[in-house]
């Protein structure tokens, strides 16, 4: 347990996670002595803002993870495997909200709403889950806790911003061609994505599968400690600039009604439903952004299955599918802050 207040480092913190969480951290009442700003050599010495004042961008090295109790990161795998073992080696805990460690037996994948207990059972790191795993899970927690799962089925609709800021700019730069009918370029991508769907996100495997949709379903399997649960994941980025929006079938244990689904929903920590089709109200990316409500909507009967539903599940991927998230983790490790 670390007692408040806590001194916290974001390492990353130039990038669009990293801003995320420094004004993630700002907004909420975690208890904090000193926030540090850290990233790569070439963007030391940058200013970002933080609250009504400024932090001056730190390199991210043993002497910048110095001193600090928990550390934030929002950095590639690679750089996760360098410099997450020195933050612990540094008496720090690390939260990393790349896919390095989230697999490994020993490290506990938490999403705070759903499995929180596993916070407590670190050695020194906690992984945080996925963008689109976290804002799943949530909705397959409270519906698993009242009617029992069987089988997953989730296609997913991802915006760019899971890609990072050069992405958000190919986005933006890209519209702004084809709309002006000059060719688009693009190098973050394979293919186009203005205008354009792209059934990839990340590699792909030896099975056809992408890196993306086998980590929902690992992922899913360990937070909710059902490692025989059937689910199957299709995962495509959409010229969306934030906010990731997803369909998801489940086959329950017993019948569950959409009206009382949506009750249930209702009452889920962190779940929030908007779903009235005659009024045309369903959740939508564009309403996601921003907030940190996991929303949920066109809740209905598959009526090919016996105990069957589909839903609509929509989240801001930057807040709660990264940022609110691993801020949420270190609220749980810290003495006397409680969701």
């Amino acid at each position: 347990m670390i007692r408040s207040p806590a001194r916290v480092g974001v390492a990353g913190a130039t990038g669009a996670v990293g801003r995320e969480m420094l004004r993630v951290l700002d907004e909420r009442g975690l208890e904090v002595d000193l926030v540090r700003a850290l990233a790569s050599e070439r963007s030391a010495d940058r200013s970002l803002p933080f609250g009504e004042s400024s932090l001056t961008v730190q390199e991210l090295g043993p002497e910048g993870l110095e001193g600090l109790d928990i550390v934030l990161f929002a950095t590639k795998p690679a750089v996760s495997r360098e410099y997450v073992p020195v933050a612990v080696s540094k008496g720090a805990v690390a939260i990393d909200n790349s896919r390095a460690f989230r697999m490994d037996p020993g490290v506990p994948l938490v999403v705070p709403e759903v499995n929180p207990d596993a916070a407590a059972h670190h050695s020194g790191i906690i992984a945080n889950p996925n963008c689109s795993t976290i804002q799943m899970v949530l909705v397959l927690d409270a519906l698993h806790r009242a009617a029992g799962l069987r089988r997953v089925v989730v296609s997913t609709y991802q915006s760019v911003s899971g890609t990072g800021r050069e992405a958000i700019e190919e986005l933006r730069t890209q519209s702004g061609d084809v709309l002006a009918g000059r060719p688009a370029v693009s190098r973050v991508y394979a293919h186009e994505i203005a205008f354009n769907c792209l059934p990839q996100i990340d590699d792909f495997d030896e099975r056809g599968d992408t890196l993306e949709e086998t980590k929902m379903i690992e992922e899913t399997r360990k937070i909710m400690g059902l490692q025989g649960l059937r689910i199957a994941a299709t995962c495509v980025r959409v010229p969306v600039f934030r906010s990731h929006a997803m369909a998801v079938n489940v086959e329950t244990e017993r019948e569950i009604a959409p009206g009382e689904a949506r009750e249930v929903l209702s009452s889920a920590r962190g779940v929030a439903v908007l779903d009235d089709p005659e009024e045309a109200l369903y959740p939508t990316q564009l309403a996601a952004t921003g907030g940190d409500e996991v929303w949920v909507g066109r809740v209905r009967r598959d009526r090919s299955l016996r105990h069957g539903l589909w839903l609509w599940i929509v989240s801001d991927n930057l807040r709660k599918g990264a940022a609110l998230n691993a801020v949420q983790i270190a609220e749980l490790i810290v003495d006397g802050v409680s969701l």
